[in-house]
């Protein structure tokens, strides 16, 4: 929608090109002189502009790229751009100045050979041809070449192009955009391909292979089971959307002097990294294949809804382009003929828009059985050949038809045992396939309702409010029932119907995401023992004419290269070593309760063991403790044991509250040297309650004292400092602890005092203080202002020091760019490379030149529409097309 953007049926995409390595040199008869033409003849070639501003030489800057036309190398033998002319100059790769003019004239022929002639790339090729032969004619004039070589060769006959298919039905290109839609999804790169392809250009080649392939072709060697076919939807529109189509499809049929169609310039935006400037310019960007797919997808509510899209397009072409261009002409036209289609489809009665065979869309559903069945529902439909297996389907469409019966058009998903797949092929309990059946069927038929997730969102929960006794299945495939392989889906909606595409459900989600193993197919039993890689596919068995296959099959050919590896067979459990011999404990009915893991006692007793030495009895003191259970709780948690704890058992390790015997410390030599089990992870002693004996694990931390920086310490004003203890260099000391002469409390259970000497020295500053303010009239709760923080010299040292070393990285990064640079340059032009670089410096200058002219020329022309919309009534007479554009 922008005059640089050729309005071409084929457009030329912009590739990073590979000019491949620079060959041996030749002996090169071409003068100083002729090589200095050359340059000067592919620069005019870039700078050419047309009267309207257009640029012919754009769509030949670079090749074309071989993934967007990759017949465009079938049909071009030799391609050639202008930025192979470039590099060949670069690298003084031509021999005679006449194989530089071979090249350019390569340029006009091939595209004249790949386009029709109505094509934007065909007339650009023509105008560049002019150019070329009016620079190489000035040349010869000049003497700088022969009169020979001034004339361009003749490389072969423009073959004659083949008659243009009849203009496709907008309602056949709304089919084919949703197929496209809905194949965006698989994973299959051959399929991919095919895709693109299908909407590629219209070249010669192309045509003519569409044009040789008839539908009965297509038909040879497959099988005509009319249950194999894929199915689209029907065409249930309402009245609004039937309008809408009407305008849309009424203007697709104007063509321009040329005789090439207006609308194709407006089918889609710019390319954001070839015209930024057109998105800075533009605030609201939209295109044809913008609206159709809102139209699809039920986004427009009324026709005057869709008119503004469509006017918002129009009017972007008008304000963007100047006024002289075609493209700004087409745009008038357009938008002019556009609303006369809307006021006349407007005044059409609704009767006027019955679909065939009388369907009546029911945009809001279809009330059956007290439930309201709508588009985008999950059902189950009745299964002629398996009553246990309903069909898994999602309606697509609703409408009624001209004897009021309710139909439904739904979706296929076919379950495992429905399909032919590879033997060693893994499903998901309870997975179905998305097919391209898409079956009409009375309402009767549906039986209940179901749900169908995608894998990703299957194994982190469920829908929300779905009931729990219906089936919820699990989605990661599309089923091609022709070839009978299984692509992974990449987006999940792409298999939703458009209305439904843009909205979410809400989920119950599982505490942590569910592992679901796969499980191998159900149909195994089915593979023959003498089964080979080379046997052919086998086909399922079909029954009722609307209905699923009744079975699969499966077959021993290759894996598809998509298809996961078979899951390897679990590994059996390592050996476990022998369990340690169980421990003689006495028994001791007096101290023991459920929640103890062991007796202390116990544990005295075997680190005694080690030790002579009698140990008295332990005391323990619960009697009318608050928290006798929660103590017991704590103490199960920690071991006295010489057999460490396990990590993964108990999450503390805390002390023991309860007053415990103390070991001599020969016995705590010995049981340290000798009871550990290697069998077990080892825990740290401090970890272990009452394994030191004697040891203070929560030792009392010693009173510390600390200073400020000296820096730090100036920043406190003065009198502040003043306030609190400092050392004899004037730094304030900051304490870990409260002082330790503290006064005892006066009353049992009342807080701890300040001492009197901290008392009395507050009282006596509260006294001074009142004085102060007294005797500055101040009254007695003033308080003083916070002093501002003083700048001191060694902050501004520490302030030039940061700016000195910012300008130093930026010098540095400055240096490192332009060393970069000429690396670049080096690289490209060799020896040459300062040329090279002035040269691309005075490109960049002209391209900056251009642009501030067009920029000028723009904004010229914004004020002359300005000033047109003036209307001057100083005459006697006013008339309707002094201020309105459509007189």
């Amino acid at each position: 929608m922008a005059s640089a953007s050729s309005p071409n049926d084929t457009p030329v995409m912009e590739t990073t090109e590979a000019n491949g390595t620079e060959g041996p040199q030749e002996q090169s008869s071409i003068s100083d002189e002729q090589w200095k033409a050359i340059k000067r003849v592919i620069d005019n070639l870039y700078s050419y502009r047309q009267p309207d501003g257009h640029d012919p030489s754009k769509v030949f800057h670079r090749k074309v790229n071989k993934r967007s036309l990759p017949d465009y190398y079938e049909v071009i033998k030799e391609p050639v751009a202008l930025s192979t002319l470039k590099f060949k100059l670069q690298n003084r790769q031509y021999s005679t100045f006449a194989d530089f003019v071979r090249d350019c004239a390569l340029i006009p022929h091939n595209t004249q050979t790949y386009n029709r002639p109505e094509a934007g790339a065909y007339q650009d090729a023509l105008v560049i041809k002019g150019v070329m032969e009016t620079e190489f004619q000035q040349l010869a004039e000049d003497g700088v070449i022969p009169k020979d070589d001034a004339i361009l060769p003749d490389l072969g006959e423009i073959p004659p192009a083949s008659p243009r298919p009849v203009e496709e039905d907008e309602d056949e290109e709304d089919e084919e955009d949703e197929d496209e839609e809905d194949e965006e999804g698989d994973d299959s790169e051959e399929e991919g391909a095919k895709r693109k392809r299908r909407r590629g250009p219209r070249s010669l080649a192309a045509i003519t292979k569409r044009d040789g392939t008839s539908k009965d072709d297509s038909q040879k060697g497959g099988d005509s089971d009319p249950r194999k076919r894929r199915g689209r939807p029907p065409r249930v529109d309402t009245p609004m959307e039937a309008r809408i189509k009407a305008v849309l499809k009424g203007i697709r049929k104007h063509k321009n002097e040329m005789g090439q169609i207006m609308i194709h310039q407006f089918e889609k935006l710019p390319d954001k990294t070839a015209m930024p400037e057109y998105y800075q310019e533009i605030k609201e960007p939209i295109a044809i294949e913008i609206i159709k797919r809102k139209q699809k997808r039920k986004k427009y509510q009324s026709v005057d809804h869709f008119m503004r899209d469509v006017n918002t397009m129009f009017n972007n072409a008008k304000s963007y382009n100047q006024d002289e261009s075609q493209i700004y002409k087409d745009a008038v036209l357009l938008q002019n003929e556009a609303q006369k289609l809307a006021e006349v489809e407007k005044s059409k009665p609704d009767d006027e828009y019955v679909m065939e065979e009388g369907r009546l869309p029911l945009p809001n559903g279809i009330l059956h059985n007290g439930e309201l069945w709508k588009v985008g529902d999950w059902v189950h439909i009745q299964n002629p050949n398996d009553v246990t297996k309903p069909i898994v389907a999602q309606i697509y469409r609703t409408w009624q038809d001209s004897e009021s019966q309710k139909w439904v058009n739904a979706c296929w998903y076919y379950r495992p045992e429905q399909t032919v797949h590879q033997y060693e092929k893994h499903f998901y309990p309870n997975e179905v396939v998305k097919t391209g059946q898409y079956r009409d069927h009375h309402i009767d038929e549906v039986i209940d309702r179901c749900f169908v997730m995608f894998c990703t969102r299957y194994s982190r929960g469920r829908p929300r409010g779905f009931p729990k006794d219906k089936e919820v299945y699990v989605c990661d495939s599309r089923y091609n029932e022709e070839k009978h392989k299984m692509n992974k889906i990449k987006t999940w909606a792409s298999c939703l119907p458009d209305e439904v595409r843009d909205k979410d459900y809400e989920m119950d989600l599982f505490d942590g995401p569910k592992k679901t193993k796969k499980v191998p197919t159900p149909l195994l039993h089915m593979l023959k023992e003498d089964a080979k890689e080379t046997d052919e596919i086998p086909k399922p068995q079909w029954g009722a004419e609307n209905a699923p296959p009744i079975v699969g099959a499966v077959h021993k050919g290759a894996r598809d290269e998509n298809q996961s590896p078979p899951p390897e067979p679990t590994p059996s459990p390592p050996p476990q070593p022998p369990a340690p011999p169980p421990r003689q404990t006495p028994t001791i009915p007096k101290y023991e309760t459920p929640n103890y893991r062991r007796s202390s006692e116990m544990d005295s007793r075997m680190a005694n063991n080690h030790d002579n030495t009698a140990t008295p009895p332990l005391s323990y003191s619960n009697q009318g403790h608050p928290n006798n259970q929660a103590q017991g709780t704590q103490y199960k948690q920690q071991s006295a044991s010489p057999a460490p704890l396990q990590y993964n058992q108990y999450g503390s390790h805390a002390t023991s509250t309860y007053p415990q015997t103390q070991h001599h410390g020969s016995a705590t030599s010995s049981y340290h040297a000798t009871q550990v089990d290697p069998r077990y992870p080892q825990i740290p002693a401090p970890y272990r309650a009452g394994a030191v004996p004697g040891t203070t694990t929560n030792s009392v931390r010693p009173h510390e004292i600390f200073r400020l920086s000296e820096q730090a310490n100036a920043q406190i004003p003065e009198e502040v400092r003043k306030r609190y203890q400092q050392d004899e260099h004037g730094n304030v000391l900051f304490f870990t602890a409260p002082p330790v002469d503290v006064l005892q409390p006066t009353k049992e259970g009342s807080a701890v005092a300040h001492t009197a000497r901290y008392l009395a020295e507050k009282l006596r500053r509260k006294i001074a203080l009142k004085e102060k303010r007294k005797a500055e009239g101040l009254p007695e709760d003033y308080e003083e202002p916070k002093p501002k923080r003083v700048k001191t010299e060694a902050d501004e040292n520490v302030d030039d020091k940061v700016k000195n070393m910012r300008e130093k990285a930026l010098r540095m990064l400055i240096d490192q760019m332009q060393e970069g640079t000429d690396a670049i340059y080096k690289d490209l032009y060799g020896e040459h490379w300062k040329e090279g670089a002035e040269f691309e410096a005075a490109r960049r200058i002209e391209r900056q030149e251009e642009a501030r002219k067009k920029n000028a020329a723009l904004a010229e022309s914004a004020r002359k529409r300005k000033e047109n919309k003036t209307v001057s009534l100083t005459g006697t007479r006013v008339y309707l097309d002094d201020f309105d554009p459509r007189y």
